[in-house]
């Protein structure tokens, strides 16, 4: 049994993925960044960087309890734990890696400052819409090219796709068409048609459109800064 710290946004929503596609029992605990649970003290002790996800597995190593946070830090330990989504081959456990980190370094940060900055800036900033839109449409290139001869990013399905089909879903945010990289389309199809990633999808895929002062400071203001 696990608890999943989580809420809508593309990070918390790999996680749900792995844990829908293995099938692994899982209750999710609801954090409202919004409303500033990622300052609650409980929450800390699980994650000490205030962000979402962690987990908290009651049968982990030695059947003691762990606590995990990161995305990918979480997918790669459940994969391990469970033996699904990550080769244990080196070649093919190596290529999965690299692609999961692709994920970690560039299609989460580039792909998340070019919807920040083209959503939720309160005030246009025309250098960083451009700098990272097309940062965006570079990165959406490099996908297009590698799954170009290839069903998923790496040999078989895996926690690299997860991790990155959450960012994708949010292409018109970013500044990009599908339709100008088909065959990152043809994949993005095929992952949301998969019976474990369109469960529960209407809940995960909620943005928030209208940001009031209290929750911009929560997510991206001065609260960020405070020690707690």
């Amino acid at each position: 049994m696990l608890d999943l710290y989580s809420c809508n946004t593309p990070n918390g929503q790999k996680v749900h993925i792995f844990l829908e596609e293995a099938q692994l029992e899982y209750e999710i605990r609801w954090v409202d960044i919004t409303k500033g649970d990622q300052f609650e003290p409980a929450f800390l002790k699980v994650s000490p960087n205030n962000k979402i996800p962690a987990i908290v597995d009651f049968d982990g190593p030695d059947g003691q309890s762990i606590s995990v946070f990161e995305s990918g830090a979480i997918l790669i330990y459940l994969a391990d734990k469970t033996g699904k989504f990550l080769p244990t081959a080196q070649r093919a456990r190596t290529e999965v890696m690299e692609w999961l980190m692709f994920q970690m370094a560039n299609v989460g940060p580039m792909l998340g400052q070019a919807h920040h900055f083209r959503a939720y800036c309160p005030e246009r900033v025309p250098y960083a819409i451009e700098r990272y839109t097309k940062e965006a449409a570079r990165i959406y290139r490099v996908l297009d090219d590698r799954l170009a001869e290839r069903e998923f990013v790496a040999d078989e399905y895996s926690i690299a796709d997860m991790a990155i089909f959450p960012w994708i879903r949010l292409h018109e945010r970013q500044g990009q068409n599908l339709e100008d990289h088909l065959n990152l389309s043809r994949w993005f199809n095929a992952i949301a048609q998969r019976p474990a990633v369109a469960r529960d999808m209407e809940w995960l895929e909620a943005v928030v459109d209208k940001i009031d002062d209290e929750m911009w400071d929560n997510m991206w203001g001065d609260k960020q800064y405070e020690k707690h």
